[in-house]
Parts: structure tokens; sequence; C-alpha cells
């Protein structure tokens, strides 16, 4: 299989999760600045998980250069990865809405640590 099929899938997970992660954020209720204060939490979480999966797509975006051939351990370990980020949109969104409580705060950084896990193995896998 050719590696730009692999890219193609990759850009595809990685926008639905960013558009989710986008639409998840609310329309603020009035007409003011202040009306955007009770955001900031979410708004915040959004920024730092925008940033994180723009890291990932960046990084594979490199590693698919670097990649002589896809096989089904690349395939399996890339479907891993894209597993584990496309966790973001739900665990951003509760720690956003929760204001950082400590649960959800836990399963984000749960999910964070998977996913580099996932890179990882992806990294390591032939």
């Amino acid at each position: 299989m050719g590696k730009t099929r692999l890219e193609a899938f990759r850009d595809g997970v990685i926008a639905i999760i960013i558009m989710i992660m986008v639409l998840e954020l609310k329309v603020p209720k009035g007409e003011d600045f202040a009306a955007l204060a009770p955001m900031v939490p979410a708004f915040c979480a959004y920024v730092l998980s925008f940033i994180y999966v723009g890291i990932y797509w960046n990084n594979h975006h490199h590693l698919c250069h670097a990649i002589q051939r896809v096989n089904g351990s690349v395939l399996w370990a890339n479907l891993h990865l894209l597993f584990w980020l496309s966790l973001f949109p739900i665990t951003t969104d509760w720690m956003g809405e929760s204001h950082l409580s400590p649960v959800p705060t836990a399963c984000y950084g749960f999910v964070l640590f998977m996913t580099a896990l996932a890179w990882y193995i992806l990294t390591r896998t032939r």
C-alpha cells in the first residue's frame, strides 16, 4: 500500500477531530465582552488540544516522508494513534466544561499519555 493513502486517511481523521472540537465551543450568552468570561476554560482547553493535535499532525507528516513502505503493522500502529487522538474532543470538552476539575483533567492527561505512547509505538514499527 502506498503511503499517500495513509496520509489522506490521517488528514481526514485529524480534520474531523478539529472540527468536532471547535463545534463543542458554545456561542456566548450575551452581547458584551463579559459574556465571554464563562467560555474561557473551554476555550483554553480547545487551544491546548488544537496545539497537541497540530503537533501530531505535523510530526506524522514528517514521519510519512521517512517511511519506505506501509505494511500491516504500520497500519495498525497508525490506527492505534488515531484512536487516542479521536478521544481528544470528548476529554477536551469535559475538562473545559468542568473548569479543570480533577477527574476530567486526569482523564485528559491519560489520553495525552496514551497518545504519546501510541506515537512511540508507531515510530518504532517496521
